[in-house]
């Protein structure tokens, strides 16, 4: 999106609250975007209270001497709704991008699902990624007018760095070394999965590695303290479980199209799986992207290990859902998106635009 903003002439000034600063600045090095301002609030077990408390005030304050005509924000982390709310406050239009993903109780994904549901009230640009959530936002009560369905930036990224995936030679080595083998790539990073159902999962995950010498598992381990000591705990010197630094995004890529199964309680990893044709278990009770259901791709696992070994062994032993996913498209998006954002943008002001088809 800020490229095709940058190419229509449009000023952008990018800021980043450093929410995930790990695993944000080599996305966006590979992406060739450059970050403006850079708030760097983060802390070690810093609560959504003060993440929020902390962007509000330091965003107010360029807001006050960039004067933006609009604020784009994305997806629903607590910096999306800071942002949202800056700009709300200073009577500046924002267009929320990733709208209208729901999943029907609002203490799941925390604090995510709330966030997303007070931008929406926020907003006065919706670019929503399917029908489905232009229907979430239409049910409550967001005008018609306002909601546009662009597909997902996300699918758009994932397009442009697919045709020139280059992996390091650290991730070159790891593949060479499971050749011949199931990997398995597992990521997991979420507050509600913290504690027992963490670990737990972690342990039928090493239990099913063990037990199956044709299998590995590759996990590129969240900085998250929580995550770590349980990964620590349960998964360090174990037999073909390779435990990796957060990973760039090029190499991400390369591991889920090597993989032979993804298991993950991410909300991107489902919108990338359908394009790469991989079968997605879903370490989560709900989802707010029921597509990568609908569609075959992914399967919720819920909070019960004793349901993610259920499916780990039917996948095993009959390859007639990997075979399936194989032929499924990207209900996400099609790699258009940003272009169809910004030709609303252009039209709000008064731009004259090429309509994106």
């Amino acid at each position: 999106v800020v490229h095709e903003l940058q190419r229509k002439k449009f000023r952008t000034v990018v800021i980043s609250s450093s929410q995930h600063k790990q695993l944000l600045k080599p996305f966006l090095r590979m992406l060739d975007v450059s970050l403006d301002f850079d708030f760097r609030i983060m802390k070690e077990n810093q609560g959504p209270n003060d993440v929020c408390s902390r962007v509000l005030a330091k965003l107010d304050r360029i807001l006050e001497i960039e004067k933006p005509d609009m604020i784009l924000v994305q997806g629903d982390t607590t910096t999306t709704l800071a942002g949202a709310l800056a700009g709300f406050n200073r009577k500046i239009p924002v267009g929320h991008v990733e709208a209208g993903l729901r999943s029907g109780n609002r203490m799941s994904p925390f604090p995510e699902e709330m966030n997303r549901r007070l931008v929406s009230q926020i907003a006065a640009f919706h670019f929503a990624a399917t029908e489905n959530n232009r229907s979430n936002l239409l049910a409550e009560g967001i005008a018609a007018g306002k909601i546009i369905v662009t597909g997902n930036p996300v699918v758009d990224s994932l397009h442009a760095i697919s045709r020139r995936l280059e992996p390091s030679r650290k991730i070159s080595r790891i593949i060479l070394q499971s050749a011949g083998k199931k990997p398995i790539l597992l990521t997991t990073h979420r507050r509600e999965s913290f504690g027992d159902a963490m670990s737990g999962n972690l342990k039928v995950l090493r239990d099913f590695v063990e037990k199956r010498e044709d299998v590995c598992l590759f996990f590129p381990v969240h900085p998250n303290p929580n995550v770590r000591k349980a990964t620590e705990e349960i998964l360090a010197g174990t037999d073909r479980i390779y435990l990796l630094e957060p990973l760039n995004y090029h190499d991400f890529i390369v591991l889920m199209k090597s993989a032979w199964l993804i298991v993950s309680d991410s909300g991107g990893v489902q919108e990338e799986a359908p394009s790469l044709g991989k079968p997605l278990l879903i370490l989560r009770e709900n989802t707010e992207r029921p597509e990568a259901i609908d569609t075959g791709v992914a399967r919720l696992v819920g909070s019960d290990p004793g349901t993610l070994k259920r499916m780990l062994e039917e996948n095993y032993l009959s390859e007639a859902w990997t075979r399936s996913v194989k032929e499924v498209g990207n209900p996400f998006g099609d790699g258009k998106s940003a272009a169809r954002i910004v030709r609303v943008i252009e039209e709000n002001f008064g731009i004259k635009a090429q309509r994106a088809n």
